[in-house]
């Protein structure tokens, strides 16, 4: 080859090489399906271990998953090294030797993520065709424990980890596992009998979506106290799934706003048996009241329990003797609204209690004496108390997070008991959470910000770091050309400082005028501008503003976070203060020259479905909205959160009506994008069947699309990606991309 000729190939080949970098270099453009398909969705957030539990103050058990299987790891918090929790291929094969356990089954178990360990992380209990199974780990041997038709629901281990806890058919039993003993606690459960077990009210509104078991071990493990729900006062719900040929029936005691709640007695009973004694609720008698909390005070003597009435204006925190079932109020909690549940009290070992409450306006951590006597405020000021952690009794010390410093990020704290030295530990700005050890001397703290992905670090108690377990480097964001959130603070007319984010497109242009997406949920106390990781939705945001959209979130003063003192102001008038704060924010956001105002879409879903439905039905400043599983009308909703916020449609019959956006359908402003599950168990289709109605009616024109074999949020994820490009679709379609721009396409 000729000089000239091999310097000429040589140039091409660099050229080439060239290309191919910049080519590799180029960002991708974001798709609805590199953000939902479950085929062929990018992983944008990684998957760092951010749920891990302390085994002793050393060792973490951390769990591993791939294809479907769990593999359970005890790792060193120090070293990082990790093993077996317990050898699964020898517990597939004692598994495998029990009569009535198929090989197949066997190999589940042993795999399996929904295990019930014992508090020793010695032992655990599997559930095999509706019967349970107990699992020794140091002596590989598996026993069957029930045999009984029916299932056994809610099990767990007695803190000792001898006796087993489980309710069947509504009765609470317990089963000792070294004889295999069943012992009946309570005979009359029934299908409106629940003895140990929470109906769909409780565990959605009280005790947590998603939590059914109503029942407490003793510390000392002789005692049990629980819940008994008498559901026969109690109207019943048809939620009807109509895929099959022949429709599926659900029915669910469920209470609207203004029907009778279900019966509440607090029971104990002793774990070798006997009749079970009730608590005495004399104090209650003739009213119509909630327990809302239930914990056993250290000595294992007396039941610390909660109490409101219904629309949840006090709340009692009491003791029961354990024995005797006789009651002593501690405390009352008033307010010049609603009181809001903020969990146990801790118990020191000196009789004295940590407290948490809003009293002043704000969650702070109190001191209080056995008889209800106040120690004094332990935090104080003009922010809440996020979450309490504990106390380390031997320092004398609490842990908490807390946006004290800055309302968007969450810090981690630690504070004197006696209310000095608070100390901030977390270093970074963002969202950070701890879990704790045993003992406090070190805790695995959880961060992300707005553009980072969680990331999993181990620290000693002062906040210093030891070393990082997951940072979770996730390269895929990189290929992508994302925009920077900015956050934002706006008064609202009353001088009220919200807080905002804003999303510009990545070639954003400041001469140009762009059309913006809104998303909001504005119900009390749940903020949505946090500098945090939102995963798919700020996915979803991102490709908004690479289609040329703006896209904004505000949080109106009750959604803000910002203290129960924020909240009150809607008390009885859910909607109306709300608009007016996002009212206002739409006015400073028209002001920015880049801003079209004539092209703002508002979505939300569940309360920001009711949100964007009561905006379009009550004012002009949106051109469109997507209004997701609305509530449009709070008589439908359940009695316990609704009645908190607007007391009984009897108590505020004006209320109730004023606040429904089904009953001002005829003052519909915009498009809209009306979305609902057909068997949301939760805000119930006919909401929006309701809404259709009227708007119907009225002669509006509006577009709706339902998701069949859907509940209170899309699971499908075929069915979820298409809402989300049905969404991007009618954002397109009613405010389009940046000036100029065609109406783009969001799929491949």
């Amino acid at each position: 080859m000729r000089p000239a000729f091999r310097f000429a190939a040589f140039l091409c080949l660099c050229d080439l090489v060239l290309a191919a970098a910049l080519s590799a270099q180029a960002p991708r453009r974001l798709t609805v399906q590199a953000i939902y398909d479950p085929d062929q969705r990018v992983d944008f957030s990684g998957a760092p271990p951010t749920n891990l539990r302390w085994i002793d103050d050393d060792s973490y058990l951390q769990t591993r998953r791939a294809n479907g299987s769990v593999e359970w790891l005890t790792v060193d918090a120090v070293s990082g090294r990790s093993s077996p929790l317990f050898d699964a291929a020898r517990m597939e094969t004692a598994f495998a030797g029990v009569p009535g356990v198929t090989k197949e089954e066997a190999a589940a178990v042993a795999r399996s993520g929904d295990l019930h360990f014992n508090s020793q992380w010695t032992a655990a209990i599997a559930d095999v065709n509706q019967d349970l199974y107990f699992y020794d780990f140091s002596t590989g041997t598996a026993t069957r424990l029930t045999s009984v038709a029916g299932r056994e629901e809610e099990p767990t281990f007695s803190p000792n980890g001898r006796t087993v806890a489980f309710v069947r058919a509504n009765n609470l039993y317990v089963i000792d596992v070294a004889t295999r003993k069943e012992i009946t606690l309570t005979s009359d459960g029934s299908g409106d009998i629940l003895n140990g077990k929470l109906d769909w009210l409780y565990q959605e509104e009280i005790y947590g979506r998603g939590r059914f078991r109503g029942y407490w071990w003793s510390p000392d493990s002789a005692s049990l106290a629980f819940l008994q729900l008498d559901e026969r006062p109690v109207p019943e719900y048809t939620v009807v799934d109509d895929f099959s040929y022949r429709p599926t029936v659900e029915v669910t005691d469920y209470p609207k706003a203004g029907d009778p709640n279900p019966l509440v007695k607090l029971g104990i009973a002793r774990a070798t048996g006997g009749t079970a004694h009730w608590v005495q609720l004399d104090a209650y008698a003739g009213g119509d009241f909630l327990i809302v909390d239930v914990d056993w005070v250290p000595d294992s003597r007396s039941v610390a329990f909660q109490v409101q009435d219904r629309e949840q204006t006090w709340l009692d925190l009491n003791l029961a003797d354990a024995a005797s079932g006789r009651t002593s109020r501690v405390l009352r909690e008033t307010t010049p609204a609603w009181v809001n549940v903020n969990g146990s009290a801790t118990w020191l070992k000196d009789g004295s209690f940590v407290w948490l409450s809003e009293r002043s306006g704000f969650k702070h951590l109190y001191r209080y004496r056995r008889d209800g006597s106040l120690v004094g405020h332990m935090t104080d000021g003009r922010w809440e108390v996020r979450t309490f952690y504990g106390v380390d009794e031997e320092r004398g010390v609490a842990y908490f997070d807390a946006g004290a410093r800055r309302h968007i990020d969450t810090d981690i704290y630690r504070i004197g008991l006696n209310g000095q030295g608070l100390t901030r530990l977390s270093r970074t700005d963002g969202t950070h959470r701890a879990i704790f050890n045993p003992s406090f001397t070190r805790y695995v703290g959880v961060w992300s910000d707005a553009a980072t992905p969680a990331q999993v670090r181990l620290h000693s108690a002062d906040g210093a770091e030891i070393r990082v377990i997951d940072a979770n480097s996730v390269p895929a964001l990189a290929q992508y050309r994302l925009s920077k959130p900015e956050f934002v603070e706006l008064r609202a007319r009353d001088g009220f400082v919200m807080d905002a984010m804003i999303i510009k497109p990545p070639d954003f242009d400041p001469s140009r005028r762009y059309p913006v997406f809104q998303l909001t949920y504005s119900g009390p106390g749940t903020a949505s501008v946090r500098n945090q990781w939102a995963g798919s939705t700020f996915m979803y945001h991102q490709l908004l503003a690479q289609h040329g959209v703006v896209v904004w979130v505000l949080d109106n003063r009750s959604a803000s976070g910002k203290g129960a003192e924020s909240q009150w102001p809607v008390y009885l008038r859910l909607g109306e203060l709300e608009l007016q704060d996002l009212e206002d924010g739409v006015s400073w956001l028209k002001r920015q020259t880049f801003i079209d105002p004539s092209r703002i879409v508002l979505h939300g879903w569940s309360y920001g479905g009711f949100m964007t439905s009561y905006a379009l039905t009550h004012s002009t400043s949106w051109a469109a909205g997507v209004v997701g599983a609305p509530v449009t009308d709070w008589r439908n909703y359940d009695t316990v959160y609704t009645e908190r916020y607007m007391k009984t449609p009897q108590n505020n019959p004006d209320g109730y009506k004023r606040t429904a956006p089904r009953f001002a359908a005829a003052n519909l402003h915009g498009r809209m994008l009306l979305v609902h599950g057909t068997i949301d168990d939760n805000v119930h289709m006919q909401n929006s069947e309701q809404f259709a109605y009227e708007l119907q009616r009225a002669g509006k024109s509006f577009e709706m699309m339902v998701y069949p074999r859907s509940r209170h949020g899309i699971a499908d994820p075929r069915l979820n990606m298409h809402f989300r490009q049905a969404m991007f679709d009618f954002v397109m379609k009613t405010v389009g991309g940046s000036a100029g721009d065609p109406v783009p396409s969001a799929s491949r």
